[in-house]
This record gives C-alpha cells, sequence and structure tokens, in this order.
C-alpha cells in the first residue's frame, strides 16, 4: 500500500471521527525542555469521548489514567491522564525525542550514544551492549492503566526516505482494581547510500519488532498492589561502515554523496552485508503490601534475557575496514548471551505529619547473572568463554517534602558488598534544582574481557568514579521564562575504546563543566523555546563532546473552522564541529577518532502539529536547508544525515 493511499485512509477515518466536542488548544511547554513536559502527560482540562443514550460523554482522558511504578514506590499517588496536546506530535525519531542529545548515524535505527557523558545508571556490571537500547521498551516508562474503558492508541509515521514506524497500544480494565494491555511497535528503514536503487533487494537497513505487556491489580482495601510486565525487542542492522566518495560531473571528488557506496559490502555476488543485531527478554515484577501506617514490605524481580550478534561472511573483502585481523580472514561471527536475575527485598513507608512528609525506605538487592560469548577463529571452528558471578547491594532512601507541597529534598545511598557504592542528594522547589552524586561501578563485562579474530582484550581495570554536582533555577519574568544551569562532573578511572577500538582506562581524573539555558517567551499565540550548552573539558583525548549545542522552537498556534487546532513552526538544531566517535559494529561500542570532523551545521525542520477532537496529525519538512549554506555534514564519522524529505503522520486515541 502506498503512502497516498494510507494518508487518505486516515484522512477518511478521521473525519469520520470529528465531533462537535473540541479540546482547547494548549502550548503547555518548559523552557528548559525545548517544548518537553516534565509530566508523562497531559494535565488540561478535556472532553470526555464516549457517549450514554442521553448523548452524555462518559469516556476519554480523563476516564483512561497510568500510574507510573516510580510513584507507587515512592508512596506518591499519581495518576496521569492522556496527552492531548499537540507538543513534539512531530518528533517522531529517537534523537529528536532525546532533544537531540544523541548521536546516531544518520538514519532510523542505527546505533546510538550519548552525546555527552555517559553516566551509568546503577551499580552492577553490565554488559556494555547498549546502542540500541533507547528502541526498547524501558521498564521505568511502562504505563499501567486504569481505564473505565478500553483504551486504543494507534499511531502512524511516515518518514521520509522510507523510515517508518508503526505502533499500537491496547489497554482495558477486567474488573475495576485489574487491568491488562500490551503495545506493538514496528519500524523498518533504508539504506540512503550503498544500494543499486530502489529494487535492490539489500536495500532494508533496519528492523525492529518491540513488544511489551503488561498488567497492574491491586485488593479490595488497597493493601496489596502488583505490576508486572514482559518486554521482547528483536533489533536488526545491516551495517555499512560509512559512505565512500561520490564523484561529481567534472570527475571531482564528493565526500557527500549519497549515491556513494559503503564502506562494508557484500560484495559483487550479492552476499548479505554485514549484519548485527540486539535481542532482549526481559521480566519485571513489582509488588508491595502495606503492613501498617508507615510500614509496606515490597519485592522487585527481573529477569533479563539478552543476545548481541555481528556477522560478516565477507571478511576478505572488508578487511580494511577493521584493524589487524588476527586469524581466518574469511568471516567473523561473534555471539553475546547473557542472563540476568535480580531480587530487591525491602521495608517502606511514609509519614504525614499536618502538610509535611517524611519517606524512607532500605532494601537488600542481590543480582546473580551470567555471560556466555562465542566467536569463530576459522570459518567452521568455533572458541567459547564465560563469565558468572554474584552481587549483593544494601540500600537506603530517604525524603522529606515540605508543607508547601513544591519543595522536597531526598537522599540515596547504596552499597556493592565487596566492590562500589552509589550516593545521591537532591533538593528541588519551585526556583531551584539543586544536586550531587557519585557513583564508583565496575567496568561492562565487555570493557572486561572480549575475544574474537579481531580484538582480544582481558583487562582487570578499577572501579569508574562519577561525582556530578549540578543546580538549575527556574526564573519568570511575565512571559518569559528562563532556566540558567549548570553541571560539574569529575570522572575517575575513566574507561573508553581508543583509535583501534579497544578498551582502555585512563588512570586519574578529569573534569567536565557544561553551562546551559533553557527559554521560553510566548506572545499571543507565538511560541519562542529552546536550550544552549556550553562545555568545557579538561580532557578532549579521551571524551568527545561538542563545545557549543543549541536547540530552538520558533511556533505559531491558530485554530482553522473552530474544528482544526493547528500549530505551525520551525525547529533548528546546531553542534559546534567536533570529532566525534566513530561506530565498530564488531564490538557494538563507539570508539575515538582523530581524522573527520562532524555537525557545524544548523539543521532547520519546517513542521505543522494538527488535532482534530482527539485525533493528533503532523506534516514534516525535514533538512529544509539542505545545500543552502553549505554542501552537506557529517552526524559521525563517514555518515550523512538524513536527506531533505517529507513526512507525516497520526496518532488516534479511542477510548471506547
Amino acid at each position: 500500500m502506498n503512502r497516498s493511499v494510507l494518508f487518505l485512509f486516515f484522512f477518511i477515518s478521521l473525519t469520520l471521527t470529528v465531533r462537535a466536542q473540541q479540546f482547547p488548544g494548549t502550548t503547555q511547554q518548559l523552557p528548559g525542555g525545548f517544548g518537553q513536559s516534565n509530566r508523562p502527560g497531559s494535565t488540561s482540562s478535556a472532553s470526555f469521548g464516549g457517549i450514554d443514550d442521553t448523548t452524555k460523554v462518559i469516556y476519554g482522558p480523563k476516564s483512561t489514567r497510568y500510574m507510573l511504578e516510580a510513584d507507587i514506590f515512592n508512596n506518591r499517588k499519581k495518576l496521569y491522564t492522556m496527552d492531548t496536546t499537540m507538543d513534539n506530535v512531530h518528533q517522531f525519531l529517537y534523537v529528536q525525542r532525546s532533544q537531540n542529545q544523541f548521536q546516531d548515524l544518520g538514519n532510523l535505527g542505527t546505533p546510538m550514544k550519548d552525546v555527552y557523558v555517559p553516566v551509568p545508571q546503577q551499580l552492577g556490571a553490565q554488559t556494555g551492549y547498549s546502542v540500541f537500547s533507547p528502541y526498547a521498551y524501558q521498564t521505568m516508562q511502562v504505563k499501567y492503566f486504569d481505564t473505565k474503558s478500553p483504551f486504543t492508541d494507534m499511531y502512524l509515521a511516515l518518514g521520509g526516505h522510507n523510515q517508518n514506524i508503526l505502533r499500537f497500544d491496547f489497554s482495558q480494565n477486567i474488573s475495576p482494581r485489574w487491568n491488562v494491555g500490551f503495545n506493538l511497535q514496528r519500524f523498518t528503514s533504508q539504506k540512503q547510500f550503498g544500494t543499486s536503487g530502489a529494487n535492490d533487494p539489500t536495500k532494508l537497513l533496519a528492523q525492529n519488532w518491540g513488544f511489551l505487556g503488561h498488567t497492574n491489580y491491586r485488593s479490595k482495601n488497597d493493601k496489596y498492589t502488583l505490576l508486572l510486565h514482559f518486554i521482547n525487542m528483536h533489533h536488526t542492522i545491516s551495517e555499512q561502515g560509512g559512505v565512500l566518495p561520490g564523484t561529481n560531473l567534472d570527475g571531482s571528488k564528493n565526500i557527500y554523496a549519497y549515491t556513494g557506496d559503503a564502506i562494508l559490502t557484500g560484495g559483487a555476488l550479492n552476499l548479505p552485508d554485514p549484519q548485527g543485531s540486539d535481542i532482549r527478554n526481559d521480566w519485571h515484577i513489582y509488588h508491595q503490601y502495606v503492613l501498617d501506617q508507615g510500614f509496606q514490605v515490597y519485592h522487585r524481580l527481573d529477569y533479563n534475557r539478552h543476545k548481541n550478534y555481528f556477522q560478516d561472511d565477507t571478511l576478505a573483502i572488508n578487511k580494511a575496514f577493521y584493524p589487524a585481523i588476527l586469524g581466518d580472514t574469511s568471516r567473523i561471527e561473534q555471539d553475546a548471551r547473557f542472563r540476568l536475575l535480580e531480587n530487591q527485598f525491602g521495608l517502606k513507608g511514609i509519614y504525614k505529619r499536618g502538610q509535611s512528609a517524611f519517606n524512607y525506605r532500605a532494601y537488600l538487592r542481590s543480582r546473580i547473572y551470567g555471560q556466555y560469548t562465542r566467536y569463530n577463529t576459522a570459518r567452521t571452528n568455533y572458541n567459547e568463554y564465560e563469565t558468572r558471578r554474584v552481587e549483593t547491594f544494601l540500600g537506603g532512601w530517604l525524603g522529606y517534602y515540605f508543607p508547601d507541597s513544591l519543595s522536597q529534598v531526598t537522599a540515596e545511598a547504596e552499597y556493592q558488598v565487596g566492590g562500589g557504592y552509589r550516593l545521591q542528594g537532591q533538593f528541588e522547589s519551585k526556583y531551584l534544582t539543586a544536586g550531587y552524586s557519585s557513583i564508583f561501578a565496575n567496568p561492562t563485562l565487555l570493557q572486561e574481557r572480549f575475544q574474537s579474530h579481531i580484538f582480544f582484550w582481558r583487562n582487570n581495570f578499577s572501579l569508574r568514579g562519577y561525582n556530578h554536582a549540578y543546580g538549575k533555577l527556574n526564573l519568570r519574568y511575565k512571559k518569559l521564562q528562563l532556566q540558567p544551569g549548570l553541571d560539574y562532573y569529575l570522572l575517575s578511572n575513566y574507561v573508553y575504546f581508543d583509535t583501534a577500538a579497544v578498551a582502555r582506562q585512563l588512570s586519574g581524573s578529569f573534569s567536565v563543566l557544561r553551562t546551559g539555558l533553557g527559554y521560553r517567551f510566548e506572545i499571543g499565540k507565538f511560541l519562542a523555546s529552546g536550550q544552549a550548552y556550553y562545555t568545557v573539558q579538561s580532557r578532549r583525548d579521551v571524551l568527545r563532546t561538542p563545545p557549543f549545542f543549541m536547540n530552538a522552537r520558533f511556533q505559531y498556534e491558530l485554530l482553522y473552522a473552530k474544528v482544526l487546532y493547528i500549530q505551525v513552526g520551525v525547529d533548528l538544531h546546531y553542534k559546534s564541529p567536533y570529532y566525534a566517535d566513530a561506530y565498530m559494529p564488531v564490538t557494538q561500542q563507539f570508539y575515538i577518532q582523530n581524522t573527520k570532523q562532524v555537525e557545524g551545521y544548523v539543521l532547520a525542520d519546517v513542521f505543522a502539529n494538527l488535532r482534530v477532537n482527539r485525533t493528533r496529525l503532523f506534516v514534516k519538512f525535514s533538512h529544509v536547508n539542505q545545500g543552502v549554506f553549505q554542501p552537506g555534514y557529517f552526524v559521525a564519522p563517514d555518515f550523512l544525515p538524513m536527506r531533505r524529505s517529507f513526512a507525516f503522520g497520526v496518532d488516534w486515541y479511542l477510548f471506547d
């Protein structure tokens, strides 16, 4: 089915669902978030959607609410409504959803990494395979619903040059206290370069299947609460290694040519290109029981099965891309399988006195894990190695909530028996957010050991240290909101991948200082918002970040024919030139390079977000300024950005 037919289908369906009820247009945005809301769902007023025999509206966003595990875990009684605003509907790509704070390889489904300091999120050894993690459903972002009627969310985005995303979410209460639901996602992208045309059978670049099944239950007296979900992701990608320069009509070299060949290829025999994949199956259970006021027992259980894979059957053709080959030069196959069983048992509670409250938590956490790796030494011969460990942690958390209901202070500590520790404290108020965190964590399993006939290392690295102090002001004067902020990092025993893509550890410490400013200015229906960062650091030989980073949005909102709400605007993004990390598909890691600068280019996207009743649509003209001020740029070494393209999509809520 081509795009015009799909668009016609959704337009007709949308027209048939238009009713007399409308939503008020809003531009609820936060200055530091470049149009992002800090809350999971909209809190704006919205009309219900279902009708009974007397035409009274009974079902809609207010009758379909959801909760997050973090709120239940911290004894916050919160229910969120579905977001019915138009804000950021056009931001359908993952890098854009992160406010451009991830670097990818220029196309949907390609490996991603943090632009800034990648701080570990928890104690305990991790696999180190994380470049495809943002494409999976995330445990702490799972929405557990409480619906008065069946709820469905259908989402379709048809991006430029065959970047397509389809998502289908469904949730329904089985009883007033028991809900079940599922989310299904499918996206694909096609190669921008290195193909023989539209009929090339190998033009598929990346494809992703994602599934989330979830349920939640609470007892009649609310003493017992259960949250459970299962996450599956199957992500595959054809590795290209970058683009080779093309040739202009006059015979000169064109480094920005989308008609150039790929560095990695399947060869003239049309063998499969080098392939990478990430497969995940994650089970998660959280449940708690209220013993008495101020005393609750809880248990968390996680069981994860991950598989990361890479294969190049034409290694002899592509050997110039890789470092020295230690063995067979005909092919390489790498298969790493990770299993984790994690339990956390704890006691928690909350005490209220007047308008203030005190919250506490103490717990024991245990991890049992193993990583089994298999790699070929010759075309059909294989070696294996395995890492198995048990880790134990002790932790506690304290929080105090001030009577004004806007201010709170929290502190957390966790200690790994025989290993590292994690400390964190934060103060939040109406005008100031400030905090400090310190974590000393194990290197990843991949940083410790990796064996193949291209790379081989076994390291005994020290704990990695990350100290982070930060602060942000929330200032407002009439229609202007400002959020100046400061982040200071002190990094110790930092682990990185050198110019040969080999894991190294830097002895000693170095610092990174990032200043930032978020802003939001609104006059009538016009809105200007964005964020900017300037970064200085004492070592640029082991960590590469752009000195200057900027996002900006200029937007105007209008109402057409009393039914159609429209936001039109332009998004601008800029990173100053820097030597961003290159990507090595064998290890699925980014590594230091000193030869090719990337970015240094203002990217402009023009968009229009629309809403009729509860259905939201977008149309977008991406990279509208391609070739206007300079012939091109790179988003990663040897990888070009997406070309000028047109995209549109629809997000359709059904509440009955």
